[in-house]
């Protein structure tokens, strides 16, 4: 086998790197030839209850991309079944729940994550990928409890999350009962992802940049405070990500994890002179996929530029790989950030 990659790794922890390791968010399907083939006959969630199906899907771009980590193919919600909640995704939806919560005596009524019984088949394969199949890290991940909670709450996605913030601030015994009911479910989840063989996490709360500062420190900061605080425990790299936060990256800094996650907005140098000093991931905005390969390169040579001038740096997307993008671009974009890292790194 391959000489394991662990590039990624030692970036996360701070330590010396020879190149800019690269993973996309959601590189696992969307815009492969390959994973479509498979989508005509299987659904998400069809793929992800079969092992050696997804194993497939996962490591589909570590092959074709030659990126320095793999993302687990699942969704954020994957979790929720085990606890009570009766969601379906929905093709052109997204995850849709036909019992939300509306209640204190509803959070009460949930039940607690048995990974053994509720999600073998993502246990099963992370060790498929892990113990057979990898060179390089395997990055296991949840959703963060507001994230969560958004869908929980709303019922299916949301672009204004009036229900979840109303909830929040309404009935705040409920609130934190649901912060804790999700933090344990969170904790379980991911500690099983990493005695399974995931060799780095990464938490998406996508859509906390929904609430402002003030809200963040008193609603959700506590919660992703003890999540991490716990998961610190396993001795693997923690990721922090969401979508439009910029203005919580101070407080993403401030919570005991290795990485801070950057969408698009904020750039790298920015974050720096905001007095972020922890390894950043990120950030090129998805959509500059589609443009020409002149304008990617010219937009990624600033952002490795300013990577290598903080630190540490995972090379990234502000968000994920949406379907139109094509896998050669992807390939050639991966090789340009080891390459043009690699001259600025000697």
């Amino acid at each position: 086998m391959t000489k394991f990659n662990d590039t990624l790794l030692r970036a996360a922890r701070g330590e010396k790197i020879d190149h800019t390791p690269v993973w996309y968010m959601r590189q696992a399907g969307r815009s492969q030839p390959e994973y479509l083939k498979v989508k005509e006959k299987y659904s998400l969630e069809e793929i992800t209850h079969q092992p050696e199906l997804c194993a497939y899907v996962t490591k589909l771009p570590v092959d074709q991309y030659n990126v320095d980590a793999a993302i687990l193919y699942k969704d954020i919600v994957t979790p929720l079944p085990g606890i009570g909640i009766d969601v379906k995704i929905k093709a052109g939806i997204g995850p849709v729940i036909s019992n939300p919560i509306r209640t204190v005596q509803d959070v009460h009524n949930l039940g607690d994550l048995s990974p053994q019984d509720d999600i073998p088949f993502v246990l099963e394969t992370i060790k498929i990928l892990t113990q057979e199949q990898l060179n390089v890290p395997l990055i296991g991940f949840a959703g963060a409890p507001f994230t969560l909670a958004s869908y929980m709450i709303e019922g299916g996605p949301s672009k204004s999350y009036n229900l979840t913030k109303s909830f929040m601030v309404s009935e705040p015994e409920a609130w934190f009962a649901l912060m804790d009911k999700l933090a344990d479910m969170t904790i379980t989840y991911i500690t099983a992802q990493v005695n399974a063989g995931a060799k780095a996490i990464q938490i998406f709360d996508s859509w906390v940049g929904a609430l402002n500062v003030s809200d963040y420190q008193i609603f959700i900061k506590p919660v992703m405070t003890r999540i991490f605080t716990e998961l610190r425990k396993l001795n693997v790299p923690l990721i922090t990500f969401g979508v439009g936060a910029s203005h919580l990256a101070n407080e993403w800094h401030d919570l005991p994890v290795d990485v801070v996650g950057l969408d698009w907005r904020l750039s790298i140098k920015e974050a720096g002179v905001r007095g972020l000093t922890k390894p950043l991931q990120g950030n090129l905005d998805p959509s500059l996929l589609l443009a020409d390969w002149s304008i990617i390169e010219e937009r990624a040579k600033v952002i490795i530029e300013q990577g290598v001038e903080h630190g540490n740096h995972i090379f990234n997307l502000g968000h994920g790989v949406f379907p139109d993008v094509k896998p050669a671009t992807l390939k050639k974009l991966t090789e340009f950030v080891h390459e043009y890292s690699a001259q600025l790194r000697k």
